[in-house]
């Protein structure tokens, strides 16, 4: 078992990372039940594939489920969701003390999470993230939100989960789509501000989508220790240094915005296709060796993720791209700050991009790779 401390006061907690975790979770949440029960929030798939696991270890502890199941999928992070969820939970006559279970990916946890933050004023959550994504990121840090018609996560709260309960194990029920999308926010991590990690990526990242236990556990332990560094040093995105882990996500939200929040391009998979461009568009702008851009191309194609705007099933032309970024939650004043790179582990954060000049770039960018 591998554990990592969250460190933010009183609102610390741990991220707990085991092979077969779901199976011994009981040991872990007992103390959250009220009146022996917990209140477990799902989708459709995962609660085929995982809810059993789960309901057997809390019932060897004594403890009881009461399942809320939600229809999978992107568009469930939205306000009729929110409003069936916060409904469901008051009918349930869930308490200002009480801990709801969030079990599943990215749309699970974001939603949970919110409604865990306006629900009475506040309850308590927990995350047991069953995607490489959300085991990777998204359940760490206490970014909650919903989309809304008109944009990505703009409707939201910082609310920092009592726990992270993770289990390797849960992804080989995923499709191998959906892991090598998760796979994307673990280079992030490397390109960031750790080459030796994205170089792991590079020689044994196959060895993660192959299933290899040991290969999960290190991947998933290095890149919540890093998270949870950036994000005890910067919890609300004040200073600059938790803007870093938007690294690919202008360039990707307005990738996904423009395929409608939908199955035609996961959200992993517009990261791996912005981290591309946001290092193509460094070296356009003379900031990073053409050959680091080349190489984090290169290792995303050859894993089989987008990287570009043809792989990412985009056909909008530049100013259209920049017209959904018009949208993205991080403008101030008018600006729009970017995650650029001088190279590969040497990303930073610019608040004097040009965004006629990005939408050259992406038009010059689809041409090039015709």
């Amino acid at each position: 078992m591998a554990l990592v401390r969250v460190a933010l006061d009183a609102r610390s907690y741990d991220i707990v990372i085991e092979q077969g975790a779901l199976d011994r979770a009981g040991d872990q949440l007992a103390r959250f039940a009220r009146g022996g029960r917990l209140v477990v929030v799902t989708d459709a798939n995962v609660a085929a594939a995982q809810l059993p696991r789960l309901d057997a270890s809390l019932r060897a502890a004594n403890v009881g489920i009461e399942p809320i199941i939600l229809p999978p999928g992107e568009q469930t992070k939205s306000w009729r969701h929110l409003e069936q969820l916060l409904d469901a939970l008051l009918g349930l006559e869930i308490e200002r003390g009480d801990h709801i279970v969030a079990l599943g990916g990215g749309v699970i946890g974001d939603l949970v999470g919110f409604a865990a933050s306006i629900l009475k004023r506040g309850c308590h959550f927990v995350q047991l993230p069953t995607t490489l994504l959300a085991q990777v990121d998204s359940s760490v840090g206490g970014k909650t939100a919903i989309n809304t018609r008109a944009g990505k996560n703009l409707v939201g709260s910082f609310y920092q989960p009592a726990l992270v309960l993770i289990d390797p194990a849960t992804l080989d029920s995923l499709p191998p789509r959906e892991t090598r999308a998760g796979y994307a926010e673990v280079v992030k991590y490397g390109l960031i501000d750790d080459p030796d990690f994205f170089a792991w990526c590079e020689s044994d990242g196959h060895r993660l989508l192959a299933g290899d236990a040991a290969a999960r556990t290190h991947a998933i332990e290095k890149s919540v220790a890093a998270k949870a560094a950036i994000v005890a040093d910067d919890e609300r995105e004040t200073s600059g240094r938790r803007a870093l882990l938007n690294l690919g996500h202008t360039f990707g939200h307005a990738l996904e915005a423009d395929t409608g929040f939908s199955d035609t391009l996961l959200h992993g998979e517009a990261v791996a296709a912005g981290m591309a461009l946001a290092f193509r568009y460094s070296t356009r702008l003379g900031l990073c060796p053409t050959e680091d851009a080349a190489r984090v191309t290169a290792h995303l194609k050859a894993i089989g993720l987008p990287h570009d705007l043809a792989s990412a099933h985009v056909s909008a032309d530049g100013a259209t791209l920049v017209g959904h970024m018009l949208h993205d939650k991080k403008m101030a004043g008018g600006t729009l700050p970017f995650l650029l790179a001088r190279g590969i582990g040497q990303t930073f954060l610019s608040k004097d991009v040009a965004l006629d000049d990005v939408a050259a770039f992406l038009d010059q960018d689809r041409a090039d790779a015709l």
